[in-house]
């Protein structure tokens, strides 16, 4: 009989003999079962420990101390970050705080005139009603593209002709000999304008100014991208060159004069920033004819969140420009903010061009009336106070009304006459007024800008707390 080899593999138990040996020596399988169960409890309550001291696996540890911190810190910094909302104004150019767009909720509560906010306009449109109303059906206005026989393929025919329709009315722009471009508001056309009219093989960027007080934006939005082709360089007075961007904002924001270009130079370029030359707020004298003509809704008829402004432009080659930076930027411009603002500017028109039987809705002449009111208010409340000044306009023959009319701007250029008073800004906020500093418009903190477009309440209040404040 053959002897087996040591080096064999011995053979395994079955499970039947497994099983056998489990029957005679049950103790043994008890006792590794109540270990392990023990074992793994042991586990359990030092994982839970652990966890509940702030420990754990360094992942649940490491999240979990970042929120136990986030915690502790928003505890710490409420108080501050509520104080801060409510009584100060941030120093960006544009600030918006919990107070922006909000009616007042009591006599002592911050009034908002940092931004021109229109809400005024809101009362008009709402007794308007369905002329203004527009429905646009969900099929509607899908294509990137809306008439691409125009060199403005994303210029709805609707918007232009409304355009053009309310300029020949009213009188303030030659629109016929120009190419309209439409723009998400006047700031993307400025950009635009900034690039059509840019070299861009310059051996530097070009320079962009403005005579002071210029419009607060303009250095920030000039210098925002950081262009190589163009660079915010101050006020137009003081520059010294022959290549430039100047821009003339006329009525002026923020203090409401009317402006001309004070630079001459064959390598120059200007833009004409002509949001607030409409009849609510200054006199129509003639029809501006100038080589780019910003414009935008959100002055004109006080719808700023429909965010539409367009451009009068003579130039093909500069519209160009302009249309590729517009394409590039935002390919095209929304078509239902169009298709609003066509219905709003053609209610605009109707209410001087329809029989007065059709329609006793006019959107200037209520502007025109409640800002007159207004200013009227403010000139008495600062003439009582004895520690203010605004500047003075003389009347002039509107071409739109055929009168002599005074000039309401939309905002009032307030200085504070106070000798102890440097920071006009500081001085208002601390009885609750937000207002915008003077040095954001290249001027000494004596001055502020204050909105006149808010809401009655709100002015109203304001009015009351001026009154208050004298020497």
């Amino acid at each position: 009989m053959p002897k087996v080899s040591d080096k064999w593999p011995r053979p395994r138990p079955s499970q039947s003999s497994l099983q056998r040996r489990a029957l005679h020596h049950p103790g043994r399988i008890w006792v590794l079962l109540i270990l392990g169960s023990l074992t793994l409890n042991l586990v359990m309550i030092a994982l839970l420990a652990s966890l509940y001291e702030g420990g754990g696996t360094p992942g649940c540890k490491a999240e979990r101390s970042i929120l136990v911190a986030e915690k502790k810190k928003s505890v710490v910094a409420a108080p501050q970050q509520q104080s801060t909302a409510e009584e100060l104004v941030s120093a960006e150019e544009i600030s918006v705080s919990s107070t922006s767009g909000k009616r007042p909720a009591s006599k002592d509560a911050i009034i908002n005139l940092d931004h021109g906010d229109p809400t005024m306009f809101e009362s008009f449109w709402k007794e308007m009603g369905e002329p203004g109303d527009i429905t646009i059906p969900g099929w509607q206005a899908m294509s990137y593209f809306s008439d691409v026989t125009n060199l403005c393929w994303f210029l709805e025919p609707e918007f232009a002709d409304e355009v053009r329709r309310l300029h020949k009315l009213v009188g303030n722009a030659v629109a016929d000999n120009h190419f309209i471009i439409v723009g998400t508001g006047s700031t993307q056309l400025f950009q635009a304008a900034l690039y059509a009219l840019s070299p861009p093989d310059a051996p530097e960027p070009m320079s962009v100014v403005s005579a002071v007080p210029y419009y607060s934006s303009y250095p920030a939005v000039t210098d925002y991208l950081q262009s190589g082709l163009y660079r915010w360089a101050g006020d137009a007075s003081m520059f010294d060159g022959d290549a430039y961007i100047e821009l003339v904002c006329s009525p002026n924001n923020p203090d409401g004069s009317i402006r001309e270009a004070i630079l001459k130079s064959r390598y120059g370029k200007t833009i004409h920033d002509l949001a607030y030359y409409w009849p609510q707020y200054t006199p129509i004298t003639d029809a501006a004819d100038h080589d780019i003509m910003l414009f935008t809704v959100s002055k004109s008829t006080g719808h700023a969140g429909t965010r539409l402004g367009w451009a009068l432009v003579k130039d093909k080659d500069v519209a160009k420009r302009m249309i590729k930076f517009i394409e590039l930027n935002t390919i095209g411009v929304s078509k239902d903010s169009q298709l609003r603002a066509a219905k709003i500017l053609k209610a605009v028109s109707d209410g001087y061009e329809l029989p007065v039987s059709q329609t006793n809705h006019r959107l200037f002449d209520f502007g025109r009336q409640l800002l007159s009111i207004r200013w009227q208010k403010l000139q008495a409340a600062v003439k009582a106070s004895d520690i203010f000044s605004l500047p003075d306009f003389p009347l002039a023959l509107c071409k739109f009304t055929g009168e002599n009319t005074g000039t309401y701007p939309a905002f009032a250029w307030l200085k504070c006459e106070k000798e102890e008073v440097e920071d006009c800004e500081g001085f208002f906020r601390k009885h609750n007024i937000i207002t915008r500093s003077g040095r954001h418009f290249g001027v000494e903190p004596k001055y502020v800008r204050i909105s006149m477009l808010d809401r009655d309440e709100t002015f109203h209040l304001f009015i009351e707390r001026v009154l208050m404040l004298h020497h």
